[in-house]
């Protein structure tokens, strides 16, 4: 039949097929042809020799039409689409692969996963943001600055509570803490560093935004002005300055880009490590977390420019809840009290003027 002799080919192939018959006609060497077509020229000769012997189908690769000997089974495929819409739906393919291999023990690499899940529309891949604002270069020590900052989010997906986390990102290492709490204000800001500092030390300086509980919005009084004092602080302010650890507040979210940028991984991965393991309250959340962090640290971790840990270990006498406490003004009245919160307070000792 004529369709016998009608051979398929790619552009690519036809322009293999070109340069050989300039080849076999000596209008170039072997060589220019290894040079244009991106081969050796033992590869150029394998291909003078098939085109010589088979005619133009010597361009053509013999694998075409065949199924791949690293093709996946059928049977494994539809097991693992079944497995991935009942209980990891919503999970990128590389999160997906690891997980199938963690608890259904079917290893599938995370590029084949994202092929099959848009072919029966499980998945769908996310336009990745464009490019904004200049990137920062990241500080050379460990400890030498802290992105830290509380994301609201439905953490259990309506098993429990909403929470918030209070994450911290080192920024030379991206090495990631983070404890969850019921919201974001001066007690949790206050209990987060100082289980940081009693696991890591002291950072040299902590970048956080300007919300309320980091950044004051009180106007001086006029005694403060005469004092010389230049701005209210934020009792987590004045609590790490008495610590010796420089305050950074952000402009906007983008200029503390590492910690903004781990809170969108940790609500896509944490949250669903979380959803597989049916964790329903803070408690069981914060468990988790001891384990969890010092896995996903030894994954994502990357190397210092300088080796150097600029952390200050606290000296053994130091107690920081002397340091991290709420620290208010109040006179004491003639018949030795005083006055917080509507409520009186009996000083036991009398307090001499």
């Amino acid at each position: 039949m004529a369709g016998k002799d009608i051979i398929k080919m790619s552009m690519k192939e036809l322009k293999r097929l070109k340069v050989v018959q300039e080849v076999i006609g000596s209008q170039i060497t072997q060589r220019t042809a290894g040079s244009i077509m991106g081969l050796s020229e033992r590869q150029v000769r394998r291909l003078v020799r098939a085109v010589r012997e088979e005619g133009d189908r010597g361009t053509i690769h013999k694998a075409r039409g065949r199924p791949s000997n690293r093709r996946v089974p059928e049977e494994v495929k539809n097991k693992v689409l079944r497995l991935y819409e009942k209980k990891y739906l919503g999970f990128g393919p590389t999160l997906a692969t690891e997980k199938l291999l963690e608890f259904e023990g079917i290893r599938v690499s995370d590029e084949t996963l994202r092929k099959w899940l848009p072919e029966v529309g499980l998945w769908e891949k996310k336009r990745k943001r464009g490019a904004h604002r200049r990137w920062r270069q990241r500080k050379e020590c460990s400890g030498e600055m802290v992105q830290m900052d509380g994301s609201h989010h439905d953490w259990l997906e309506g098993r429990g509570p909403e929470l918030v986390l209070m994450g911290y990102i080192d920024d030379a290492t991206n090495n990631v803490y983070g404890r969850f709490y019921d919201y974001e204000g001066t007690m949790p800001a206050m209990d987060s560093f100082k289980r940081y500092v009693r696991k890591y030390g002291l950072p040299t300086s902590v970048y956080l935004d300007r919300h309320t509980t980091y950044k004051s919005t009180k106007r001086l009084t006029p005694e403060e002005e005469l004092q010389g004092i230049e701005e209210p602080l934020s009792q987590f302010e004045r609590a790490l300055g008495e610590l010796g650890v420089e305050v950074i507040h952000a402009w906007s979210p983008q200029a503390k880009g590492r910690v903004e940028r781990l809170f969108g991984v940790l609500q896509d991965r944490l949250i669903k490590e979380m959803r597989l393991r049916e964790i329903k309250t803070k408690e069981e959340a914060n468990e988790f977390l001891r384990w969890y962090l010092p896995r996903y640290n030894k994954r994502f971790r990357v190397s210092p420019e300088n080796k150097a840990d600029m952390h200050m270990k606290l000296p053994r006498h130091l107690d920081l809840d002397k340091y991290l406490c709420v620290r208010t003004t109040r006179t004491v009245r003639n018949d030795n009290t005083i006055a917080c919160n509507g409520k009186l307070y009996q000083i036991e000792e009398k307090v001499r003027t």
